[in-house]
């Protein structure tokens, strides 16, 4: 029954650190009926297997189910991939205007439309960047990728930033699922962001407008308000779909959020878990104003 599932899922266990290892955010207490508001939800998708996190930058008050859970990540392996792009542009080690050469071993499918062009075609590095996030172009993504340093590199990166269960394993498109990550790694990469812990305020601005291209918008962005604003990314494969991001509501009130649902392949009914997910966590900040 709905009850029983609800129970389920409330005495599910979690490796969730509430106490963090980030200076970032700082995580406080949870928020109780937000929380079974949300099991209430889940509840009724029996057939998926979500895990999420959102928390208030404000406060540190959060909500969270599997948050710590590795899933494939999908495409939203391209939120850190970014801010390692801009990193690196912080650096000096890499100029928005420099061009990067689309080769035979970077073309992609899937998402996007860089593989259409003829081979070496140059891009400007923040086209790139752009193009990764806007309409997930996997092309793009093994070019950024192999422009600063490889996979392995990559990897290194998330785990000095603290990242646990962020990890490239194989190149763009990887429909089979093998690049993973958790909510709780994609909140707190976005909070060391939003908090200006890994980028300049300037490569936090570039990084947020970009976020906010973001073309699909029917799983966190349907859940909210017109007023609220979001930069966020998708990630969509037969066993997965997820999206994490940045909310800020009309008075400035700022949330995190990250969901990912392993799913039956393709099933559709994961969509409306995120909207609704999304959908109540929005209206529970709202009316909180």
């Amino acid at each position: 029954t709905e009850v029983n599932q609800q129970q389920t899922l409330l005495n599910s266990e979690s490796n969730f650190s509430p106490s963090g290892n980030y200076p970032s955010l700082s995580f406080t207490e949870e928020i109780i009926p937000l929380q079974e508001k949300l099991t209430q939800v889940a509840a009724k998708y029996s057939r998926l297997e979500a895990g999420w996190l959102f928390v208030d930058v404000d406060s540190g008050a959060y909500v969270e189910f599997h948050a710590s859970k590795a899933f494939s990540a999908a495409s939203t392996i391209k939120i850190p991939i970014l801010v390692a792009f801009w990193e690196e542009v912080d650096a000096g080690k890499i100029s928005v205007d420099e061009p990067l050469t689309m080769t035979e071993e970077m073309i992609a499918g899937g998402s996007g439309n860089m593989r259409y062009y003829s081979l070496d075609t140059q891009f400007s590095a923040l086209k790139t960047a752009t193009e990764m996030i806007r309409i997930s172009d996997n092309t793009a993504t093994n070019m950024l990728i192999e422009r600063i340093g490889g996979a392995q590199a990559m990897n290194q990166r998330f785990r000095e930033w603290g990242l646990t269960e962020t990890v490239i394993n194989n190149p763009l498109a990887d429909l089979e699922g093998t690049n993973t990550t958790s909510p709780q790694d994609l909140v707190e990469v976005l909070a060391l962001v939003n908090q200006g812990e890994l980028l300049s305020l300037g490569s936090r601005d570039r990084f947020l407008y970009i976020m906010q291209t973001t073309k699909v918008r029917t799983l966190l962005p349907a859940g909210l308000g017109e007023e609220a604003t979001i930069a966020h990314k998708t990630g969509d494969i037969g066993s997965v779909l997820g999206d994490a991001g940045i909310i800020t509501l009309a008075n400035g009130k700022r949330y995190l959020a990250a969901v990912i649902v392993k799913r039956p392949h393709n099933d559709y009914s994961a969509k409306t878990l995120i909207q609704e997910l999304s959908r109540t966590v929005y209206q529970y900040f709202k009316d909180k104003q």
